[in-house]
């Protein structure tokens, strides 16, 4: 019994060996191989020369009614252009605005997610084929540092900031039309998953002898009608929300690749827990 105990704890030594030298590194290489194709999806050329990445214009869509239409230039992690129509619910007329041509949008959330992958990268390729791995604990802490930087990642493209109305109303974004935005309309941008997102808030001012309970909004995505907030003295209620979204393909194949990734991280360190437990709890 000791002696075949001894034969199965030698063969299992030598599978475990195998996989600290050759497996560890066969899936180290392909998640190399698959974090590049998403890094070159967001890639920034050296030197940061936007005008090398390509531009793309996609339409924005709806499935309400056409209050808001557009189309949005998107330039790697630049939102480049603007160019919207509101129709104005007092009025019913439709105004016209675009950046103006100095003027662009970083979406942060786009550079937050490049920035977690590169991580991810420099991480991997601090371990090349001629790293020794000695231990599973070693192999373990750095599948762990590698699935912190991709969830990261995907959580800046499936997790949109919260914002109060008065951070809206006070961002830089609200400068950037030509002509400017009225003062009784707020814009925000953001990324949902694989959907550029373009949220139109129409305000209505309240007077200061109103009767109206005022209860300013916490932070949120998605502000509903109704929603109050302060700026400036100023007492404004939200009276109209129009959201309106475009997908942005290689967003999804983002997406895509750090689920895979996050899969080939799991499984690795599933492999190596399977033998930490024979070490730990054999019954002999």
């Amino acid at each position: 019994m000791a002696a075949a105990s001894q034969a199965e704890r030698s063969v299992l030594e030598e599978e475990f060996q195998w996989l600290l030298r050759e497996e560890v590194h066969a899936v180290l290489k392909q998640l190399q191989d698959i974090l590049k194709e998403a890094s070159r999806r967001f890639a920034v050329p050296a030197g940061g020369l936007e005008s090398h990445l390509k531009q793309e214009n996609f339409i924005l869509g709806s499935s309400t009614m056409d209050q808001v239409k557009g189309v949005l230039t998107l330039q790697g992690e630049a939102l480049t252009q603007a160019d919207i129509n509101i129709k104005m619910a007092k009025s019913n007329q439709v105004f016209h605005f675009t950046f103006r041509e100095d003027k662009q949008w970083k979406m942060q959330q786009i550079q937050d997610a490049r920035n977690h992958v590169n991580q991810a990268l420099q991480l991997l390729s601090s371990r090349d084929e001629s790293y020794r791995f000695k231990t599973g604990a070693e192999v373990d802490k750095l599948m762990d540092a590698v699935m912190l930087q991709l969830s990261r990642a995907r959580n800046r493209l499936t997790t949109p900031a919260s914002m109060t109305l008065p951070e809206v109303a006070s961002s830089s974004l609200m400068k950037m039309f030509s002509p400017p935005l009225p003062g009784d309309v707020l814009v925000n941008f953001y990324i949902n998953l694989s959907k550029l997102c373009l949220t139109v808030y129409q305000l209505h001012l309240l007077q200061p002898n109103s009767n109206k309970n005022f209860k300013p909004a916490g932070s949120s995505v998605l502000h509903n009608p109704g929603a109050m907030f302060e700026v400036n003295a100023l007492k404004f209620e939200v009276s109209h929300v129009h959201k309106v979204e475009c997908v942005v393909p290689w967003l999804n194949d983002s997406l895509v690749f750090f689920t895979i990734s996050l899969q080939l991280c799991q499984q690795l360190k599933d492999k190596i827990s399977v033998f930490s437990s024979y070490w730990n709890y054999r019954p002999f």
